[in-house]
């Protein structure tokens, strides 16, 4: 359901209250969409508030399914403006909601920027919002930032995986179950975000083996299917460029 005309900001369900609320911006050729992702429960949760100038549009679509003062949670996976730009103007409109991250994002960033004393999360670490638990896995440089961390749904099964499979285009579903990884290799030939880091693979196979049935992205379409073996997919081409690199070194 498109929620701002102007900017075409929509709000979709994606998985049982599971909701994506998506903008499409014209920052690189052919456009790209930056993604929240807001989930329903007795302490509804926030994941990524988008980019500060774009907070009316998120919380336009925010309050399509609920008031904004109802959220409790408020966070991201990395410290980065499309990440969490926002934050302070969501804990001002949910007076009650906490700010969270990974522990060493709370350490470096948010206990500076947050207007509230934020909640750092250890790897593994789990948490309920109500019917609904959550969990949260610190994966350093996957696909980049000391401080990245993905959250995992364990009631849908839904991967919340920040900038793991960004695809470009501003007209994209808000849900497929066409395999994404194509567009995403695409996207990270031309652009190369990821910080190749010597635990990398190793991360993904940890996702990977959570079985997630969605792949909630930051930007481009959620994936509905096998998480598990696209992530391994992932992991088997990260591998083989490190090996083919160690190769040519030497």
């Amino acid at each position: 359901m498109i929620t701002d005309q102007q900017t075409g900001t929509r709000i979709d369900e994606i998985a049982a209250g599971l909701y994506r609320i998506s903008t499409r911006m014209d920052v690189v050729p052919g456009g790209f969409t930056f993604n929240s992702y807001l989930i329903e429960d007795e302490e509804p949760l926030l994941f990524h508030t988008g980019y500060r100038k774009l907070f009316p549009m998120t919380l336009a679509a925010i309050e399509t399914v609920m008031p904004v003062a109802k959220l409790r949670w408020a966070g991201g996976s990395h410290f980065e403006s499309d990440e969490f730009g926002a934050l302070n103007d969501i804990l001002a409109a949910a007076p009650e909601a906490t700010a969270f991250g990974a522990e060493v994002g709370v350490m470096t960033s948010l206990n500076d920027f947050a207007i509230r004393p934020p909640r750092g999360l250890g790897d593994g670490e789990e948490f309920s919002i109500g019917a609904r638990k959550m969990k949260w896995l610190y994966t350093p440089h996957v696909p980049h930032g000391w401080d990245c961390g993905i959250l995992f749904d364990l009631s849908t099964g839904t991967l919340l995986c920040g900038d793991l499979f960004t695809q470009p285009g501003a007209n994209m579903p808000p849900v497929t179950e066409s395999e994404v990884l194509s567009a995403s290799e695409g996207m990270r030939g031309q652009m190369d975000y990821y910080a190749q880091a010597p635990t990398t693979t190793g991360i993904l196979h940890r996702l990977a083996d959570l079985r997630p049935s969605t792949l909630a992205c930051q930007h481009g379409s959620a994936y509905r299917g096998d998480g598990g073996a696209l992530l391994r997919e992932l992991a088997a081409i990260l591998e083989s460029e490190r090996i083919a690199e160690r190769v040519v070194s030497r």
